[in-house]
């Protein structure tokens, strides 16, 4: 996939950010509600820090259901508010994707022709000032010990494109807060499992750790230049599990808590 940057041609130098951007009201407000959820389910512990009113590119691991709320409250927590770049279904769910758009957040169709829409919106954000955040693996790793995927080389074509830093964030402990459940949900029976999940969390109170590493190193690199985007795109996955190593150093192998609704059909190429 090739995707020009919002200019027509690649960066030489980061453009001077706009400063105070504020995120819609519903983000602001739903930013809240997810520092309160995480409160409700279990103990959050944020490490590293992320810079302000400034475009950055966000690259998370990807570990469940419930990962996302963690996400937010750990930005909320920082004094950031990112646009997060979502699977187009969640657009097209009823409530959800009103609520997805009014927020500002970013469609992303993968396996389509306008998955390069989303990157060119995402590369748009970013040269107004907002940041952005996105999952380099592209779903929930079905590794048997939730190491990073393999992933996409889309956030890495991104950075190189808008030219803004990288923060790699790793995160653990929101794979216990809600059980990964069924590929799609069409009723109650489907929703039943996770709500369980969820309120035996909320007795067990697991610990979400979240941890901003520094600046991914995409120096050399260059967009548009053949092998580039997939060099990124392995510093960037290799500056996530490094950041995720001290988040479990107590479970280095396997996760402790086995969610049998979780396929293990994958296999990391970055675990250390």
């Amino acid at each position: 996939m090739v995707v020009p940057p919002p200019d027509g041609h690649a960066p030489t130098r980061r453009e001077t950010p706009r400063s105070g951007h504020r995120p819609p009201l519903l983000w602001g407000v739903l930013l809240v509600v997810g520092r309160v959820l995480v409160a409700l389910t279990g103990r959050l512990e944020v490490s590293g820090r992320a810079p302000r009113n400034t475009p950055l590119l966000l690259a998370s691991n990807h570990i469940g259901v419930f990962d996302i709320v963690v996400l937010v409250a750990a930005c909320h927590k920082l004094g950031i508010a990112p646009r997060f770049m979502a699977t187009g279904g969640l657009f097209d769910a009823p409530v959800v994707g009103a609520v997805l758009r009014a927020c500002g957040h970013l469609r992303v169709d993968r396996g389509k022709d306008t998955a390069v829409d989303a990157v060119r919106a995402a590369a748009g954000a970013l040269a107004g000032g907002s940041p952005v955040l996105a999952y380099p693996e592209g779903r929930i790793s079905t590794d048997p010990g939730l190491w990073p995927e393999r992933g996409k080389s889309g956030v890495a074509r991104l950075a190189l494109a808008a030219g803004v830093p990288v923060l790699p964030v790793a995160q653990w402990g929101a794979h216990e807060a809600i059980c990964w459940g069924t590929p799609t949900v069409t009723g109650w029976a489907d929703l039943k499992p996770l709500l369980v999940s969820w309120l035996r969390a909320m007795r067990a109170r697991p610990t979400f750790r979240v941890r901003f590493g520094a600046p991914v190193d995409l120096s050399g690199l260059r967009y548009g230049r053949a092998g580039d985007a997939r060099r990124a795109h392995e510093r960037i996955m290799r500056a996530i599990t490094a950041n995720l190593v001290p988040l479990r150093t107590d479970e280095p192998d396997l996760p402790r808590f086995h969610d049998a609704t979780r396929p293990v059909t994958g296999r990391s190429p970055w675990r250390p």
